[in-house]
């Protein structure tokens, strides 16, 4: 387990309030623990269902800073093999995603006659393909299971991001330490003014990389000399394109953005966010959260199914098995992370394989 000095608890704390807010979100959003939910907590449902998809934005911008802060700490050029390195996150989001799936559309064959609604029809083996490279949107087959877009696009970020820092190594070493946030920074800003305006953008990254982006340059402006003023230009650029074209997605990137760089600044001055113990269950709650992410939807499944088969039940009734539902999501992500995803991370199926130099 890492020392407290090595945790980031301001990270932990945004990705495990942005899993429970999508788990809640879908929850009050497919099936008769919706209608149960906004028949018995109205206000608080409409909220979720509107509101809550939008806290996939804090991982966006957690995701840009994580990235930034693994491939390049000091806004340096990409050092390691680009093919390597998409190769290793590929199989990092793909195989739990793949495991997964295979629980969701388990449920969905339990449950097909209770909930047809929410259970994909007609599955075919190039959809099923498509999901295994994460080009399921790109070449137009339906989902088979909630957030599979962001797994897809979270793939597609972390390459333009690698990409960017690949182009800056080019330039040679004192070159590439401004040519990689300076890169970044323009197509953050590209996207923001300009990608992120058309929705039929939205299956491709550049049209969420101002969250990423936003994320990264977090990291490298906080190491900075003038790291503040850097951000404030970069605030402002932000709250201009908003002006422009208000957009809410975009408004909470750059909150999230702003928290984190004061959080990364308090830390820096060696102010701790959290006292030690807690900031330790912190990390613990936080760490399976890309597990309780893919999982959850099987675990709603089911759980509609069983409601629907109760139809006279109250709408207090069927909230308590929504609540219990996301209950039993976040227990069975523990397991999930220590079975399936943090296996993944380390398992390369082609290792065994020769691998040219530029590997």
């Amino acid at each position: 387990m890492p020392s407290p000095a090595q945790r980031l608890p301001h990270i932990d704390l945004l990705k495990f309030l942005a899993a429970q807010v999508i788990v809640l979100h879908h929850l009050v959003s497919y099936g008769p623990i919706a209608e149960a939910a906004h028949e018995a907590l109205p206000p608080l449902a409409r909220a979720l269902q509107h509101y809550g998809r939008m806290a996939v934005q804090v991982f966006l911008v957690v995701g840009g800073y994580l990235t930034a802060r693994a491939l390049s700490p000091q806004g340096e050029g990409l050092q390691a093999p680009l093919p390597r390195l998409l190769w290793r996150r590929y199989l990092r989001l793909v195989l739990p995603f793949l495991t997964a799936l295979a629980f969701t559309l388990g449920a969905g064959l339990l449950v097909e006659r209770h909930v047809p609604e929410l259970v994909p029809t007609d599955i075919g083996p190039g959809q099923l393909a498509a999901h295994a490279l994460l080009l399921q949107d790109v070449l137009g087959f339906e989902s088979l299971t909630v957030g599979a877009w962001y797994v897809a696009m979270d793939l597609q970020l972390f390459a333009g991001l690698a990409l960017l820092l690949w182009l800056a190594r080019q330039i040679g070493p004192q070159g590439g330490r401004l040519a990689g946030p300076l890169l970044v920074a323009v197509l953050t800003l590209a996207s923001a003014f300009v990608f992120n305006l058309d929705p039929a953008l939205d299956i491709w990254a550049p049209y969420f990389f101002a969250a990423y982006g936003l994320g990264a340059l977090v990291h490298w402006l906080g190491r900075a000399r003038h790291g503040r003023a850097g951000l404030a230009l970069l605030a402002i650029a932000l709250v201009v394109a908003l002006a422009l074209d208000w957009r809410d997605r975009l408004a909470l990137a750059l909150g999230t953005a702003l928290w984190l760089a004061w959080a990364q600044s308090r830390l820096a001055q060696g102010r701790p966010l959290l006292p030690a113990r807690w900031a330790g269950a912190l990390a613990a709650a936080a760490r399976p959260s890309y597990a309780l992410f893919l999982l959850h939807f099987a675990v709603l499944l089911l759980a509609n199914a069983l409601l629907a088969r109760l139809p006279d039940a109250s709408a207090e009734a069927g909230l308590l098995i929504g609540v219990t539902a996301w209950a039993l999501a976040n227990a069975l992500a523990l397991p999930f992370y220590r079975w399936v995803e943090a296996p993944a991370g380390r398992l390369d199926p082609l290792a065994w394989l020769p691998r040219p130099r530029w590997i």
